[in-house]
């Protein structure tokens, strides 16, 4: 009788897909790079199969790999809902979520998915607004836990992840010299629209706001087409846009942090076990600077690299 598939090999291998790298993947399994490296060597025996190939100073997943990565993601899903079914202690209820759409569509798929996976009898309700709304409903009660962007000025958040903020434009639409700044901002109480309008006033130059929206999709749509300038911290960045730098002359920008506010006396468990998944998924999604060596990368699961001035995301 053929021996059984290892569970927590197939974890690793999921893991180096999902991140993209066997250091990340590393982190997010605990063990040693050297570790992973050996556990996919043996998988590798079992299956008597190549599940990663070499591709310049990366590799790429082989065809037999991505047809394991399909029976892994359902054996692992299989080993944890019958884990939970005989689970007593396992956590029930409803936690009510807050977040600002731009994260929300950066952010919440992953943390969503983990969450769901580990606690199959919670139900997530989810609001998107503003930081400055949302902090708003934290006050009434009506959210147990909000990410929000920092601001202890306005409101008080426990810091889960630090970030530059960038200058961005359009990378197939070059910006007129002549004329003032386009911007593309959120609302006045916005704390992105107010750092970007201090430091162009801060260094005498002209602008004028053209788009105002709260939707991060209405702000990028409007610097993708080459008509604004617009502010987002580097985790947003998508193809097709452009980092500007002081050589543009646009002046550097304080770095971003994102918090999260929680509701007092809300289930200690609940709140734990969310605040986990919320800082693991944010800490995972760093991306790696572009002079990083490649080693280890899985070019079948590409990341967006970490941006220098002036470098361009290729579009669509």
């Amino acid at each position: 009788m053929s021996s059984p598939l290892d569970i927590d090999q197939l974890q690793t291998f999921i893991a180096i897909v999902d991140t993209g790298s066997f250091t990340r993947a590393a982190d997010r399994v605990f063990k040693t790079q050297s570790a992973v490296s050996m556990q996919m060597r043996r998988l590798e025996e079992r299956v008597g199969k190549q599940l990663f190939a070499k591709d310049g100073r990366g590799i790429r997943m082989t065809t037999e790999g991505e047809k394991l990565l399909n029976y892994a993601r359902r054996i692992i899903r299989l080993n944890n809902e019958a884990i939970a079914a005989f689970d007593d202690n396992r956590l029930e209820g409803t936690l009510r979520i807050g977040t600002p759409d731009d994260y929300a569509d950066r952010y919440m798929p992953e943390i969503i998915g983990r969450f769901a996976k580990t606690h199959p009898n919670v139900e997530l309700y989810i609001v998107c607004e503003p930081s400055v709304d949302l902090a708003e409903k934290m006050g009434r009660g009506e959210l147990d836990i909000a990410l929000v962007t920092h601001n202890p000025r306005e409101r008080m958040s426990d810091v889960v992840r630090t970030e530059p903020l960038c200058w961005v434009s359009s990378a197939n639409h070059p910006l007129r010299d002549d004329a003032p700044v386009p911007l593309a901002v959120g609302r006045r109480d916005c704390l992105w629209r107010q750092l970007a309008c201090s430091a162009l006033d801060g260094v005498g130059r002209e602008y004028q706001i053209l788009f105002t929206s709260w939707s991060s999709t209405v702000v990028a749509a409007a610097v993708l087409a080459g008509m604004a300038v617009s502010v987002l911290p580097e985790s947003a960045l998508r193809p097709g846009m452009k980092v500007l730098s002081q050589n543009d002359g646009f002046p550097a920008l304080p770095p971003v942090q994102i918090g999260i506010m929680k509701r007092p006396g809300f289930s200690s468990s609940l709140m734990s076990a969310i605040t986990n998944h919320i800082a693991a998924c944010l800490d995972n999604i760093t991306p790696a600077n572009v002079n990083d060596d490649l080693e280890g990368e899985v070019k079948a699961y590409p990341r967006y690299p970490r941006l220098r001035a002036g470098h361009m995301l290729p579009g669509w």
